[in-house]
């Protein structure tokens, strides 16, 4: 249900609490009491059969007995009545419940059968369950404090989301004590019904809450948490702890790639894919919320670091280090002001040391520079108690200089590149300020200023840094959103048919994996590079082959028993003629009768043995049970498992995805060429990836996915080696990914009303410059009809997020001209579904030479009848009254129109409900 009736439960018009009562440490008590003093001002009812009042609030014997409207319901009764509390606030219309009480699945099968039943009288009148085993929730906005926590948030604009309540009592108490304000704070327990992704959606949608933050010890319904994150990440950033790094057990895997793959490693990758900043430690998120609570994002990672003593300052650079980054660099004009104002021993170097005997006017006057420097993106403040240092006179004096400073200095970066993009002029603006004031009782005061003030303050340089760089690398996440996919032509040249029949045939003779010439056969169907390889079953056999193949040669153990051959000595490379290939044969042989008799044994392949090998890669898949098919690079050969230089990611995958998961490896530079190893062919092995990936998106069965070694010769990647497991699989590709795939089902050619032949088809990644070439094809009168204000260029960014879709969120059909021999994208139809999946907004654009063909009518319908497919009950859109052609074509397919909130504007829209069958 996403969002559907999360507003009633956040900003409820009435409340009941059910289950308090006057005994003492009575949790529905605690919440009632929590209502009043929080602020609550709307009615609140009780409902407790055994009591006539309950903090002097007259008592209901059911919620069915109030006889008002009810939009919010806290349940703190024993979990086992609860089924029957669901039931009648089913029959009372409540609008959301949240069951605080324990005694679910963490006891056993019996709590869970107590679940199943709460969540089918839930499920029956659509009410919305937080819960059970939860803290309760806090709305700062509707001074809400429906919870059983000790205080009431502060308000701001920071959300925070837990499963587990001690996380959110300690976090709870350190905001008090550090003065951090919350929108929202929500303990969601056992996630019975509403899980983070529907939080995710719900805050997303609010404009009161900047940032979103998130302590998680397991996911439900992934796919939805995926999609949410991608789509909000892109506007909030999430920071996100999960717990449980450490795998319970080995997991046993058969091959290369499902050793190499751990869990927490796939949270990692899928993190990573939605945008979300993982840190390591609740320190780590405690740290990282204050600073983005308190502070604007940087919006570059020019970092200046100002501090009373060399060693803290050194122990910040250190920090930045770790991470991959450096203090900012100073300029010749940066550097002559601070010459100016301070002692000629100061460092002459960021970390700036103003040295020990710095005053609270040295320190402004050095904060004031830093301010005013155009490299400047972020202001660390260190301070170690000294005698000529005064704490709390050195806090005084940051928190002066920044209210009298900031704004100014705002001002004057923008102004200054004024003549710059505009996304230039608004980096100005975010300056993040924060503090590192260590020691004990000497700094308490001034500590306690700089939280008063809103400046995040640390207790050492390493933490301060450290959320730093993680509020930095939301900022870096979305310039890599920002990037262009190059194309790809997987789709077109796949053997489905090919590959199916080899894993079909396998899985219904038993088999569950394939040999070296089937694996070997399901990749060269996919477009990816292997080399020839020949079976023989014995020695004789082998002898035949070679005028075929040609020496030198490399023969291998076939078994489908054994998945690392060479620990029976089952691989034998440069064998140069019928000796040695009687001696290859032989000792692999007998390497298998000496460690492992009871394999079965084919006999053995054969294939041409490469003469230049420059680098060994290893390339595969594994399929997780949560993430579905996970897609690894890496340094290849036997030690691969032990040095583990590799990289994963999650399906489906394109060109600038793959290429990104090359660059996390230690591996990657090599590639790009090493002294007298010539580079590989980078775009190949991009090429290779988003074969490998579709064909684990194309084919579930497939459990892991081996090729190792990929070797690189000359630059070109070729297989040499492959192994590929299988199970059967209940879940059709596509729902066994996470992140929906491309949707060819969409795909259609049609002939418009002007005979334009086109094809229409979901927008690709790579669409980016037939997007920006149709928009040059543009009058300025039909940008400003589709956008309400003028453009002359398209910025990357929206090139980015227009192609860069979520398809189960979204969806844009374009008209693609394939008649030369360029493709041209001739128009564009784009709808946008609200998360509660109930209403979805539209847009057309043609350009100007197509327009009044027919290619905006036939995008529109085809657009519709997805909307209506994925259950959307209406479809609308907004029109400026110049826009004479759209309104037509509105009318034309039954829409209402209505004048809009704007002047000249006119509001579409239709029920997708009614339109008939075959539309």
């Amino acid at each position: 249900m996403s969002i559907f009736n999360l507003d009633k439960v956040f900003k409820p018009q009435s409340v009941v609490v059910i289950g308090a009562s006057d005994k003492p440490g009575n949790v529905g008590q605690a919440v009632l009491r929590n209502l009043r003093e929080g602020g609550y001002d709307q009615p609140v009812y009780v409902v407790n059969p055994k009591y006539r009042s309950v903090l002097e609030i007259p008592t209901h014997r059911s919620v069915l007995d109030i006889g008002k409207e009810i939009d919010l319901a806290v349940v703190a009764t024993p979990l086992a009545v609860a089924p029957q509390i669901v039931r009648e606030c089913v029959q009372a219309k409540v609008a959301g419940v949240i069951i605080v009480s324990a005694g679910g699945r963490e006891i056993g099968a019996e709590g869970l059968e107590i679940e199943r039943a709460i969540k089918e009288e839930a499920e029956r009148g659509s009410i919305r369950v937080v819960g059970p085993n939860c803290l309760g929730l806090i709305s700062t906005g509707s001074k809400l404090n429906a919870s059983f926590a000790s205080h009431m948030a502060l308000p701001g604009s920071l959300a925070f989301v837990s499963q587990s309540g001690a996380i959110c009592t300690a976090i709870l108490d350190l905001s008090l004590k550090r003065r951090i304000g919350f929108s929202h704070f929500v303990s969601i327990g056992s996630m019975l019904d509403v899980d983070f992704g529907d939080l995710i959606n719900y805050l997303g949608n609010d404009p009161g809450v900047r940032s979103i933050v998130l302590y998680m010890e397991s996911l439900t319904n992934i796919r939805k948490f995926m999609s949410a994150a991608r789509a909000v990440s892109r506007i909030r950033p999430i920071v996100a702890l999960k717990s449980g790094r450490c795998a319970a057990g080995a997991r046993a895997a058969k091959s290369h790639t499902g050793a190499m793959v751990g869990d927490d490693a796939v949270y990692d990758a899928a993190f990573e894919r939605a945008g979300i900043v993982r840190v390591d430690t609740i320190e780590e998120l405690f740290d990282c919320a204050e600073l983005m609570a308190k502070q604007p994002r940087p919006a570059g990672p020019g970092l200046a670091i100002i501090t009373n003593a060399g060693g803290p300052g050194v122990m910040a650079a250190d920090a930045l280090a770790s991470y991959g980054m450096e203090p900012a660099m100073l300029t010749p004009d940066t550097h002559g002001s601070l010459n100016e104002i301070l002692p000629a021993a100061w460092s002459h170097g960021n970390p700036i040391d103003i040295l020990g005997d710095a005053t609270a006017e040295r320190y402004g006057q050095a904060i004031e520079v830093c301010f005013a420097a155009q490299e400047m993106d972020a202001l660390l403040v260190i301070l170690t108690p000294q005698a000529m240092t005064d704490p709390s006179a050195v806090a005084t004096v940051l928190t002066e200089v920044l209210k009298g400073r900031q704004v100014g200095h705002q001002l004057r970066r923008l102004l200054d590149r004024m003549e710059t993009a505009l996304t230039e002029g608004l980096r100005g603006q975010r300056y993040s300020v924060f503090a590192a004031w260590m020691g004990g009782v000497d700094v308490e005061q001034g500590r306690a200023i700089l939280h008063e003030a809103g400046i995040p303050t640390y207790e050492t340089p390493e933490r301060a840094v450290s959320a730093f760089v993680h509020m930095f690398s939301y900022q870096r996440n979305l310039e890599l959103l920002q990037q262009l996919s190059p194309k790809s032509q997987v789709a077109e040249d796949c053997d489905r048919t090919g590959a199916g029949g080899v894993i079909r045939r396998a899985l219904s003779n038993g088999a569950s994996q394939l040999g070296e010439l089937d694996s070997k056969a399901v990749l060269r169907a996919y477009g990816i590079p292997v080399v020839r390889t020949l079976l023989a079953e014995n020695l004789n056999d082998v002898l035949r082959l070679v005028p075929s193949l040609g020496y030198p040669l490399a023969m291998k153990l076939a078994s489908p028993d054994i998945s690392h051959k060479t620990d029976v000595q089952g691989v034998q490379l440069n064998l140069f003629n019928e000796e040695d290939l009687r001696n290859a044969y032989h000792r692999i042989m007998n390497g298998v009768r000496e460690r492992q008799p009871e394999a079965q044994v084919l006999g053995v392949t054969v294939q041409p043995m490469l003469q230049r090998v420059d680098y060994e890669l290893i390339v595969g898949s594994r399929r997780d049970s949560s993430f579905g098919p996970i897609v690894l690079f890496g340094m290849g050969g036997i030690a691969s498992e032990i040095l583990r230089d590799q990289a994963i990611a999650l399906c489906p995958l394109n060109r600038l995805l793959a290429r990104r998961i090359m660059e996390k490896t230690k591996i990657y530079q090599l590639l790009k060429g090493f002294r007298n190893r010539p580079p590989a062919d980078l775009a190949a092995l991009e090429e290779v990836l988003v074969r490998l990936a579709q064909l684990v998106t194309d084919f579930p069965e497939i459990v892991e996915l081996d090729i190792n070694p990929l070797v690189v010769s000359n630059g070109t990647p070729c297989a040499v080696d492959a192994r590929i497991v299988l199970a059967p699989s209940d879940v059709p590709s596509p729902m066994h990914l996470v992140i929906s795939p491309y949707p060819n089902q969409y795909e259609s050619h049609v002939t418009t009303k002007g005979n334009l032949e086109l094809l229409v088809r979901p927008i690709k990644p790579e669409d980016a410059s037939l997007l920006e070439a149709l928009f040059t094809t543009l009058s300025p009168r039909s940008i400003f009809l589709r956008f309400f204000s003028p453009m002359k260029e398209i910025p990357q960014e929206m090139l980015a997020r227009f192609t860069q879709i979520d398809y189960d969120r979204d969806m844009a059909l374009v008209a693609i001209d394939q008649a030369e021999s360029q493709e041209r994208m001739l128009g564009v139809a784009r709808l946008v579904g609200d998360p509660d999946g109930v209403q979805a907004d539209f847009a057309v654009l043609v350009g100007d030479p197509w327009q009044g063909k027919g290619v905006g009518a036939e995008l529109l319908k085809r657009l519709m009848r997805i909307a209506r497919e994925r259950g959307f009950h209406s479809l609308t859109g907004t029109v400026l009254a110049e826009n004479t052609t759209m309104l037509a074509l509105g009318r034309r397919f039954g829409f209402t129109i209505k004048s809009g909130a704007g002047p000249g504007e006119f509001d579409l829209k239709i029920d997708l409900r009614e339109l008939p069958a075959d539309f």
